[in-house]
């Protein structure tokens, strides 16, 4: 039995982003983390093939403006996927699992109501040691592997809207 191509196993190469427009919407809040999700997102998405031209990069106050921002761009219809980028610290109150929740239901309420990709490249880590970890350089960059899961799912969505 043929297998469909949308439905392969992955593969170790990238897939290919040539031609995709890719939204970014980051937040502010803990800039110092989410600068460096933004750069592993860039290069994940250069490795892909996605023209720098065709990424928009949108910054909002914090992780809890996110989902708006990115079903708006969404909605725009310019895009493939809509990347959200974000870091929501664990504090001394329960206020970051609020936040998280909320932020991680609206992003996906977001791909959900638009059928655009909308990725959560948002991290929750219990300590800025662990948000660093989780943005370090490399391909250990969560901002990279959001990246290329942007790209592969905009081009895995393709067929499955033509019903191929």
């Amino acid at each position: 039995m043929k297998i469909p191509s949308h439905q392969k196993r992955p593969g170790a190469a990238p897939a290919d982003g040539r031609g995709l427009r890719i939204a970014v919407v980051a937040a502010r809040f803990n800039a110092p983390v989410t600068e460096r999700l933004l750069d592993g997102c860039r290069r994940g998405l250069a490795e892909c093939g996605v023209r720098a031209r065709d990424i928009s990069v949108t910054w909002m106050p914090g992780a809890f403006e996110l989902p708006l921002a990115a079903q708006t761009l969404a909605q725009s219809k310019k895009y493939d996927a809509v990347i959200t980028l974000g870091c929501i610290l664990r504090g001394e109150t329960p206020h970051d699992r609020y936040i998280a929740q909320a932020t991680a239901g609206g992003v996906a309420q977001a791909a959900l109501a638009t059928g655009v990709p909308v990725m959560f490249g948002v991290l929750t880590p219990l300590s800025v040691a662990q948000a660093r970890a989780r943005a370090g350089t490399g391909t250990d960059n969560k901002g990279y592997e959001v990246a290329v899961a942007a790209v592969e799912t905009a081009r895995l969505l393709r067929p499955l809207r033509r019903g191929k």
